[in-house]
């Protein structure tokens, strides 16, 4: 019985300490020995409810570019694009992530349940320091996403009275199919434009730590015809956003404009066509108008309700008439000038809408652009689509409307009128047409929008 007496002692001690030594122990081995944390995002909680945050990380673990370079992922056709092609993330195969020095694993797993879970592993020694910003990084881009998916609507201020006033904004589906890489603009000009926007929609936390405003202004300016609205459109295309048109008839008074602003959403482009006619009267500055939309620019209302907006307008005139208080940087950002088409405007839409990069008629376009001939954009393009089948005459077409503009380069007077005889009366028509057009000013931003 004695050596009981020096055993039971230790083993009762043991017992007792037990509790407390395991959890310890085994909190030194993972501290020292465990360089990684790994977090579950599962696809349900608790209670059975859809969690959001493993959507959000979805969303975002299948827009990583490394999952290109993933050893397996798997492709889907895209149900609201023709032939496109959507990678997605396969069970069990890691996609490598960084953030802010630190790199990240993501994992998908299939539970018992057949639920989904993402695991995330990251270093412990990173952990505390982008564990928060990372997580918010993953909700900030999963919006942006949800945005660019979302169907995209044209909005268009209804009349003041009746029983839409409350309702401030009519809407239609926005289907216009131009894209930047479509409108015929000097292909630097249309890089930086296209650069300044995908930084602005990339740029909404810069601006908040900065205390400054989500806003970028845009003033668009030059004869009708020549491709503003067509910029607009392209511009909500590589955007996602919606697009607000107001229709500066239908205002009661600029005060009005303010009640407009906020009853837009945000991540949405705003425009406000023929800003010069909207100030001038006969020339000269509407003292009303003029305030009214400094105050709708960027007083403290717009501040506080024009966050995520894009604001764009349109002049027909020259913009020195306009006051410099309203052109001024934080009111205008961005100016772009929309001039009449050249020799190089003239080739971009000659490769666009006839397939022909060069064609021996080439010559005699540039030397009447050189002469001073000037169309715009949409005269030339119509009279290319029409023309289509044959780009000879189509090219020929341009160049009797050329000479019609006042060009004086280029064909005789005989040989211009064999020209117009060759195209009998459907060219005079449709020059007539595209002429009267050109005088009645430019076509509602709605409908031309809306096609």
């Amino acid at each position: 019985m004695w050596p009981l007496i020096f055993i039971l002692p230790p083993i009762a001690l043991f017992l007792l300490l037990t509790p407390l030594i395991f959890p310890a122990l085994r909190q030194w081995i993972r501290h020292h020995f465990f360089v990684h944390h790994v977090l579950k995002i599962p696809e349900f909680n608790h209670h059975g409810f859809p969690n959001q945050l493993f959507y959000k990380a979805n969303n975002y673990v299948n827009s990583l570019a490394s999952l290109q370079r993933s050893h397996s992922a798997a492709l889907f056709s895209s149900p609201g694009e023709h032939n496109a092609v959507l990678l997605r993330i396969e069970p069990d195969h890691p996609v490598r992530d960084s953030f802010l020095g630190a790199t990240l694993m993501w994992t998908m797993s299939i539970q018992d349940d057949l639920s989904r879970t993402f695991l995330l592993r990251m270093r412990r020694r990173d952990r505390c320091r982008v564990f928060r910003p990372y997580l918010a990084h993953i909700a900030s881009v999963s919006d942006d996403i949800e945005d660019r998916c979302r169907d995209l609507k044209l909005y268009m201020n209804v009349d003041g009275g009746g029983r839409e006033r409350k309702r401030h904004w009519r809407s239609v589906p926005f289907t216009h199919p131009t894209t930047l890489d479509t409108i015929a603009v000097d292909a630097e000009l249309k890089n930086r434009l296209r650069t300044d926007l995908e930084t602005f929609s990339r740029s909404r936390d810069y601006y908040r730590r900065l205390g400054r405003v989500w806003r970028r202004s845009y003033l668009l300016y030059g004869p009708s015809g020549t491709g503003k609205t067509s910029f607009i459109a392209a511009m909500a295309n590589l955007l996602c956003f919606d697009v607000y048109d107001i229709d500066v008839s239908k205002l009661a008074d600029s005060s009005e404009l303010k009640t407009l602003l906020q009853s837009t959403t945000s991540r949405s482009i705003i425009v406000m066509e023929d800003l010069d006619r909207y100030l001038l009267d006969d020339g000269k500055m509407k003292q009303s108008s003029l305030t009214g939309l400094l105050n709708y620019m960027d007083g403290i209302f717009t501040g506080c309700c024009g966050d995520g907006r894009v604001m764009v307008y349109t002049m027909r005139g020259r913009k020195e008439k306009i006051d410099p208080a309203i052109l001024r940087p934080g009111r205008i950002d961005v100016h772009v000038s929309f001039p009449l088409c050249d020799f190089g405007s003239f080739k971009m839409l000659a490769s666009s809408y006839l397939g022909v990069a060069d064609h021996k008629l080439f010559g005699q376009v540039e030397e009447m652009f050189m002469a001073g001939a000037r169309l715009s954009a949409a005269e030339i393009s119509e009279l290319m689509m029409v023309n289509r089948q044959s780009p000879k005459r189509a090219i020929k077409s341009v160049i009797v409307a050329l000479q019609m503009s006042g060009g004086g380069v280029g064909m005789s007077a005989a040989e211009n009128e064999v020209v117009l005889a060759q195209h009998s009366g459907d060219l005079r028509k449709l020059l007539a047409k595209m002429k009267s057009y050109t005088k009645s000013g430019p076509l509602d931003v709605i409908s031309r929008l809306s096609r």
